[in-house]
């Protein structure tokens, strides 16, 4: 169940860093940039704060769910048989109306999600534009990430 709300804030957070996305073209292919230690001492503070904060939402989103009365794990199993039309699952109309709700009011949480990383991203000495790149770079270089680990680590 922490899993789905995992995902669910990954999902936030690269939708925040994609609202930049769209008014800047990305290029399509993935490029080895030049990264200062300084600038990924300032992307694992950023990323920290951003950990802390999807710990906060996970915790604000499970409340939703229990407060229309769904056990977490109930929920997240017919969540992902909505997200995936290959898996079925079976629910009584009680349970379609308070999915229903929880996805309705988990949808509108979502912006000030976006809002406060988006807050977190411009408040560092990075660009949200700068942000995104890094965020590419280290799904595909594996020295960025060793880098990024190590500083986390101190």
């Amino acid at each position: 169940m922490k899993k789905f709300f995992s995902s669910l804030l990954f999902v936030v957070a690269v939708g925040t860093a994609s609202v930049s996305a769209q008014s800047t073209t990305m290029p399509q292919q993935q490029e080895q940039i030049e990264v200062s230690d300084a600038e990924l001492t300032q992307f694992a503070e950023v990323f920290q704060k951003m950990r802390a904060m999807n710990q906060e939402a996970q915790k604000e989103m499970m409340a939703v769910v229990q407060e229309e009365d769904f056990e977490l794990q109930r929920f997240n199993e017919i969540h992902q048989a909505k997200m995936d039309p290959k898996k079925e699952v079976e629910t009584t109309p009680e349970e379609d109306k308070k999915y229903k709700a929880v996805v309705t009011e988990l949808g509108e949480m979502q912006p000030e999600f976006q809002k406060k990383m988006q807050a977190v991203i411009t408040d560092s000495d990075l660009s949200m534009e700068r942000y995104q790149q890094l965020a590419m770079a280290l799904r595909s270089d594996a020295e960025l990430q060793q880098r990024l680990q190590e500083i986390m680590k101190s």
